[in-house]
């Protein structure tokens, strides 16, 4: 980690010498995924709310060139006012760093990240995955590649709800990735508790994710475990009211054009419109919700004994 332009903060370097545990997190959130000032505002509120459940927050991201490992609060205004900031997964989060250039991390990224730093958990939204159609455009996102890669624990409401989600938990499930739900048999939806599909595993407590994580380092087995966790029930959009929003959403970026990168945030964008800011709501409840089962899950873990242990 030394010969890395790698730099934890203060509060994450201290969180680190005396063992406190320590949650990831991305920072697209703030750059691409919520409008001003909600980014900084959910990004603040995740925060604490890690701190308030006994862990210490890294949110993750690149400033002139340097990968940073927990973002002072100034460093987050500052991110979070940048123009043209990239969006970098495993493809361009080097090429970044290299040019000196300015990067929010998206999933895989931020799993890297987190991995050179020493971190086990990271709390997210939602995972890209396999986009609807991608049978002819191919568009398959970097996440689920970096699940079956990098060891470690994501804790997300499931793949976003404007994905294929059948095609992408099939291909996780190809890549060998432990797909968890925590306290149901079926998979989230992102925005609704609830879909169709049956849960690969169920594990009803952190602990449980904890021992997990912690025997597969000790057999050898590479990457990281999904676990999704379902949006507080208070919170939560119906399937049924969602899945008509979902599909104009998915006409209108296919009549504007839309690929690659900038597919995600349109859609997150369309939807936010024909839900009249619910969906918004709802993403701030479950990625808060999330922060808090991944905090737990770290405290955890720091009461088992490491792969060396």
């Amino acid at each position: 980690m030394t010969h890395l332009p790698l730099l934890l903060s203060p509060e994450v370097a201290e969180a680190r010498a005396s063992g406190t545990p320590l949650v990831a997190l991305e920072s697209t959130i703030i750059t691409h995924g919520m409008p001003f000032p909600r980014n900084v505002e959910t990004a603040r509120a995740v925060e604490a709310d890690i701190r308030k459940a006994g862990a210490v927050p890294a949110t993750m991201a690149v400033l002139d060139g340097t990968l940073h490992v927990g973002l002072t609060s100034d460093q987050l205004d500052r991110l979070a006012a940048l123009e043209d900031v990239a969006k970098l997964s495993r493809a361009d989060l080097a090429t970044c760093i290299a040019r000196g250039g300015h990067g929010a991390t998206t999933v895989a990224a931020t799993m890297i990240a987190a991995q050179l730093a020493g971190i086990e958990v990271f709390a997210t939204g939602g995972i890209g995955g396999v986009h609807r159609g991608a049978e002819l455009s191919f568009d398959i996102s970097a996440d689920l590649r970096e699940l079956s890669l990098t060891p470690v624990t994501v804790v997300a409401a499931g793949a976003k709800a404007i994905l294929d989600l059948p095609k992408t938990y099939e291909v996780l499930e190809t890549l060998g990735v432990p797909v968890i739900a925590m306290g149901q048999d079926v998979l989230p939806a992102f925005w609704s508790r609830r879909s169709e599909i049956a849960a690969p595993l169920r594990m009803d407590t952190a602990a449980e994710v904890a021992r997990s994580h912690r025997m597969r380092a000790r057999m050898g087995l590479s990457g990281g475990q999904l676990v999704t966790n379902p949006i507080p029930e208070a919170d939560e959009i119906p399937q049924s009211d969602l899945a008509p929003l979902i599909d104009q959403a998915l006409a209108d970026a296919d009549a504007a054009g839309m690929s690659a990168k900038a597919v995600t945030p349109f859609l997150l964008d369309r939807i936010f419109q024909l839900t009249e800011g619910r969906s918004l709501e709802a993403n701030i409840a479950l990625v808060r919700n999330n922060a808090r089962l991944a905090a737990a899950i770290a405290r955890e873990l720091c009461s088992l004994p490491s792969i060396a242990g």
